[in-house]
């Protein structure tokens, strides 16, 4: 995201602390589980969230939301925004110093640069998706049951100087750069921020400065594009920053400008109207979004410091999960659910991921 555009987003929010509406719905990502009801009686689950301003990970209790640690931080972590659980078990995320850090998945303890160079630049979403695309594919349901055989998929945004811009591909065992996905961009990619995997395909917002958001469709089999799943000319919503599918298969998207959560078919694209009203919980710059292990949805606040839930099927607002400022959370994007500190990954089939 440029500095021109962030600049105007402040702005724009600040406008609409006095509107009343917003939230989001849905968690979508690479190991998600967006739209399941689970109940996790049995299992510790922590809500993990990308804190901008301490450029560190936060871990707080998925049931109560209380701080329980700084989990992921060092290692040349700057403001950090994607986040997700790999295929080995540790913990990803992409860093404004131009890469993807890894972290120990049970510890948080820095391990390497995982992906970086090749065109990376100010890196927003992550993905990890299988070598394959088509719904029933049988190479994709085998990758998807044994985390094997995945790649990292990161947005490199776009920078002042117009760098990045790019949706780059490297392997998800070694971090090898492997390729550029659409190279010649047909897609018409400005600025991407979320990703999430669906049957095979990868998902990714278009986040223009000065003009509407879409959401591109992708191939990873051959890395070319696929076609505009939501146009811009028909997604009524600017900068795009959260997506996810719902338990229906309807389409949902955050506005970072608007603070409100759209909705869409989630077969055509087309626009079914607002989820989530502009501000509702007192939601500032909506941001990344998931699915917690009640079901409902809970939605990054980036301006209010703060992780908001939702009620999955109405969208009303149900309270501060985290409350504004807590354990130091300051400018939240990404957020997934997952183990809690402590317990590896595979003991409970991965986090529950989303966002953007």
């Amino acid at each position: 995201m440029t500095t021109a555009k962030r600049v105007c987003l402040s702005l724009a929010l600040a406008a609409l602390i006095a509107l009343a509406g917003s939230a989001v719905t849905l968690a979508s990502g690479p190991a998600s589980a967006a739209g399941h009801e689970d109940n996790h009686a049995d299992d510790d689950v922590s809500l993990y969230v990308s804190s901008g301003d301490t450029n560190s990970v936060l871990a707080y209790d998925g049931e109560t939301g209380a701080f329980q640690r700084t989990f992921a931080r060092g290692g040349g972590l700057t403001e950090p925004e994607g986040i997700a659980f790999g295929p080995d078990g540790n913990f990803y995320v992409s860093s404004r110093s131009d890469q993807v850090l890894r972290y120990d998945g049970e510890t948080g303890k820095f391990i390497d640069v995982f992906a970086s160079g090749h065109g990376l630049v100010d890196p927003a979403g992550i993905a990890f998706g299988p070598r394959c695309s088509g719904a029933g594919h049988k190479r994709c349901r085998s990758h998807r049951r044994g985390g094997r055989g995945k790649d990292l998929f990161v947005a490199s945004g776009l920078t002042d100087d117009g760098r990045g811009n790019q949706i780059l591909r490297f392997d998800g065992k070694t971090g090898a750069f492997e390729a550029v996905v659409d190279p010649a961009n047909k897609a018409g990619l400005d600025d991407p921020e979320a990703m999430v995997f669906r049957r095979g395909l990868l998902y990714v917002t278009s986040t223009p400065e000065n003009s509407p958001s879409e959401v591109l469709v992708y191939n990873p089999a051959n890395n070319s594009f696929v076609k505009k799943f939501v146009p811009a000319a028909s997604s009524h919503i600017l900068d795009a920053s959260g997506m996810v599918f719902g338990p229906k298969g309807d389409l949902f998207l955050s506005s970072a400008a608007t603070s409100e959560v759209k909705r869409y078919d989630g077969t055509t694209g087309a626009f079914k109207g607002v989820f989530i009203p502009a501000g509702l919980g007192g939601l500032n710059e909506a941001e990344g979004m998931t699915y917690g292990p009640n079901g409902n949805l809970f939605v990054a606040s980036e301006l209010g410091n703060a992780v908001l839930e939702y009620n999955r099927t109405t969208g009303a607002f149900v309270r501060d999960f985290v409350a504004a400022d807590s354990g130091g959370l300051g400018e939240p994007t990404f957020i997934i659910f997952g183990p809690s500190p402590g317990e590896r990954p595979g003991e409970h089939g991965g986090g529950h991921s989303l966002r953007g």
